[in-house]
């Protein structure tokens, strides 16, 4: 498997401190590293194409990265924490 990008190492980070149940459950089943890891890669798929959209309404590339990164970093890495 291959190592974790920034996102992926920030998806644990915030999933080990406000998930550790769903963790737990993953890491019993060994599926943690593959969640982070498409965790990573949805967020990093979905950041290319709004920030792609945004450039072609204008935004200059530094612009749409700023908001495709506010626009997608709670659908994958900054889960909602358990209750």
């Amino acid at each position: 498997m291959k190592p974790l990008t920034q996102y992926g190492l920030m998806a644990e980070k915030h999933w080990r401190e406000f998930l550790p149940r769903m963790v737990e459950e993953l890491e019993s089943k060994r599926q943690l590293p593959v969640m982070l890891l498409e965790a990573e890669e949805k967020t990093e798929a979905e950041m290319d194409r709004v920030r792609r959209d945004l450039i072609s309404q204008g935004l200059t590339p530094e612009q749409a990265h700023g908001q495709a990164w506010e626009m997608v970093r709670e659908r994958y890495i900054f889960l909602p924490p358990e209750t």
